[in-house]
C-alpha cells in the first residue's frame, strides 16, 4: 500500500514472482468513470472508491481460498484498509513509504497511467499511514524493496512457530 507512484505495482508484480502466487494491480479495477475523473485532475472521494474498494476485497476473499495474492492499492485510509480485509483469514500490509520528491519524481517519468502528478498533494493528504503495516523505505531498487518484504514475512513466520 501507499500513495501513487510510491512502487506498489513495480514490488508487487516482483514479490509476486518470488513467492509463485497472483499479482493483481488494484488500478486496474477502477470503474471507467473513476479513471476519467483522475484523469481530469479530481482526486476520488471516498464514495467514489466505496464500490472499488468493494470489488477489490471480493478479489481478496476469491484468492485466499487458492494460495493467496500479493494486491497492490494505495490503501490510504485505514478505513479502506479495513474494508479491503474485511472476511479476510490472514492478510499482511506493506506501506511503501517515501519522500514527496521522490514520489514526484517517479510519477513524472512514468508514462501511460492516468493518475497525473498534480494528485500526488490530495493522497498525502488523505494518507492515514498505518500502525499494524510493516513500513518499507522506497528510495532502494526493486529487488531490494522485495527482499526486505521476504525477510520480514520470514522472520514473522519463524516467531510463529
Amino acid at each position: 500500500m501507499g500513495v501513487s507512484g510510491s512502487g506498489k505495482t513495480t514490488a508487487g508484480k516482483l514479490l509476486a514472482e518470488r513467492i509463485h502466487i497472483p499479482f493483481f494491480d488494484a488500478d486496474d479495477y477502477h470503474s471507467p468513470a473513476n479513471i476519467e475523473k483522475m484523469k481530469a485532475g479530481s482526486p476520488l472521494t471516498d464514495a467514489d472508491r466505496q464500490n472499488w474498494l468493494q470489488t477489490m476485497n471480493q478479489l481478496a476473499i476469491q484468492q485466499q481460498t487458492k494460495k493467496g495474492a500479493v494486491i497492490a492499492c494505495s490503501a490510504l485510509k485505514q478505513s479502506y484498509r479495513d474494508g479491503l480485509q474485511k472476511n479476510i483469514v490472514l492478510s499482511r500490509w506493506f506501506f511503501l513509504e517515501g519522500s514527496q520528491e521522490l514520489i514526484l519524481e517517479r510519477m513524472q517519468k512514468r508514462k501511460g497511467h492516468f493518475m497525473p502528478p498534480a494528485l500526488l498533494q490530495s493522497q498525502l493528504d488523505s494518507l492515514e499511514p498505518p500502525a499494524s503495516a510493516i513500513t518499507i523505505p522506497i528510495d532502494k531498487d526493486p529487488s531490494t524493496i522485495v527482499s526486505t518484504i521476504l525477510e520480514c514475512i520470514h522472520t514473522e513466520w519463524e516467531k510463529k512457530e
